[in-house]
């Protein structure tokens, strides 16, 4: 089950979304179900009873599981939650932040790409595998960006460190 963390909503958000749909819960988490009233539920015929008994399993399945990847101080947040859309929306909500948390980080993430540059030592590999982290942070975040623009910016710092290891063995 995967593990809920400070540092990693986004991917753990994806990590529930692949596990929930393949246990077709997905959409009751994002749209949720209307829970009628006990006026209503009286007067519903046998299919609809059975219909609502299913759903109400299915929630407190997918309730259960995302209660599985929290800590005891995020389980605390969400525990009063009635149903798995009302605690994966507190967890939105608390991850995620506002816009302008989002906005910050975003700025963050540009700042690191703007700033990144291979160290002297570094394997290429390291150095390539820190630039997809950051690009996919981007991408994450709803940032544009092109994969010509990670090449090239790949490619400069690749091209900076031959060049550099070519001047410094002619010497």
């Amino acid at each position: 089950m995967p593990r809920l963390s400070k540092d990693n909503y986004e991917n753990w958000s994806i990590e529930i979304k692949a596990l929930f749909g393949s246990q077709d819960l997905w959409e009751l988490v994002t749209d949720g179900y209307m829970e009628p009233t006990l006026q209503k539920e009286v007067a519903y015929t046998a299919d609809e009873k059975k219909a609502l008994k299913e759903q109400r399993k299915k929630d407190k399945k997918a309730l259960f599981l995302l209660y599985q990847g929290l800590d005891e101080s995020t389980f605390e947040k969400v525990a009063k939650a009635t149903n798995s859309k009302q605690a994966s929306e507190i967890l939105a909500t608390i991850f995620q932040g506002v816009d302008r948390v989002k906005r910050i980080h975003l700025q963050n993430l540009r700042g690191e790409f703007k700033a990144l540059h291979m160290k002297e030592g570094e394997m290429v590999s390291d150095y390539f595998s820190w630039l997809l982290v950051i690009m996919n942070g981007l991408k994450r975040n709803a940032e544009k960006i092109d994969d010509i623009r990670v090449i090239e910016r790949y490619m400069s710092n690749e091209c900076r460190r031959m060049l550099a290891l070519l001047f410094w063995n002619k010497r």
